[in-house]
């Protein structure tokens, strides 16, 4: 679907390997590896008769290796293709601009869908591969969250390289196994199927903790959207940026029956 030019909503969280709770003190915690775990963005619409093939190469991804382990991956559902006749529920003017945001930063004066972001960069060769391409063992530091209640959470990140940058951590409330049937637009009469679906998004400054960062967030109720595979998805940034340096994420409950 062509471009057009068209930022994000709210939450918190983190991951990597697996999502453990301790039994002692009923605390989740999730974390990355030291080495880069690479975000996967993907920007796409119901809306957008060429989205659905996007949407099942990244389902896919439920059953890689890397996943949460080398990569995380996020689909943000843009608002921007409303009004041809489907309104995307899972869409947001927020997650919208977020594409804008990085359209401006490439220097661009469009945005599309369905639009990958690897790392910060624009990717078209996704078709042409299986799984995410990894970042390459770079030592970015590891990223952590926990949270005794699944509500507020507290985030930390040791960088690899020691330094008086500014940092902001970012999360997402994720949600898998999500089904519409499209009653009008360009894929009307379709039954679409979504993962790794962005519910809500966060941003918080960390501040220096001894040797690391550490950062809080809480979010608030979220709708029946949630009633899917939930995950949570989290990266860290420079103060301002939109390049993560580090991510991580884990599912929070098991699959649906």
């Amino acid at each position: 679907m062509p471009g057009f030019s068209v930022h994000a909503r709210f939450l918190v969280f983190a991951g990597f390997l697996a999502v453990t709770t301790h039994a002692q003190t009923n605390l989740l915690t999730v974390q990355s590896g030291e080495k880069q775990t690479a975000l996967l963005e993907l920007y796409s619409s119901e809306g957008c008769s060429s989205c659905p093939p996007a949407e099942e190469w990244l389902s896919k991804l439920k059953e890689s290796p890397g996943l949460w382990r080398e990569f995380v991956p996020v689909a943000f559902h843009v608002d921007y293709w409303d009004y041809l006749g489907w309104r995307d529920r899972w869409g947001t003017k927020y997650f919208s601009n977020r594409q804008r945001d990085y359209a401006a930063h490439w220097r661009s004066d469009s945005v599309y869908t369905p639009g990958f972001v690897l790392n910060g960069s624009e990717w078209r060769d996704w078709s042409n591969h299986k799984t995410v391409p990894t970042a390459g063992g770079v030592k970015s530091g590891v990223l952590m969250a926990s949270s005794s209640d699944t509500n507020h959470w507290r985030v930390t990140y040791a960088p690899a390289m020691a330094g008086e940058t500014r940092y902001e951590a970012h999360a997402a409330l994720l949600s898998g196994g999500l089904v519409s049937d499209v009653k009008a637009g360009e894929n009307r009469g379709r039954k679409l199927s979504h993962d790794f679906v962005a519910l809500n998004l966060v941003s918080a400054p960390m501040v220096r903790d001894g040797d690391s960062l550490a950062g809080e967030f809480a979010f608030g109720p979220h709708d029946d959207a949630a009633n899917g595979r939930l995950a949570i998805a989290v990266w860290v940034t420079k103060k301002g940026h939109l390049e993560p340096l580090q991510a991580a994420g884990g599912w929070l409950n098991s699959a649906p029956r």
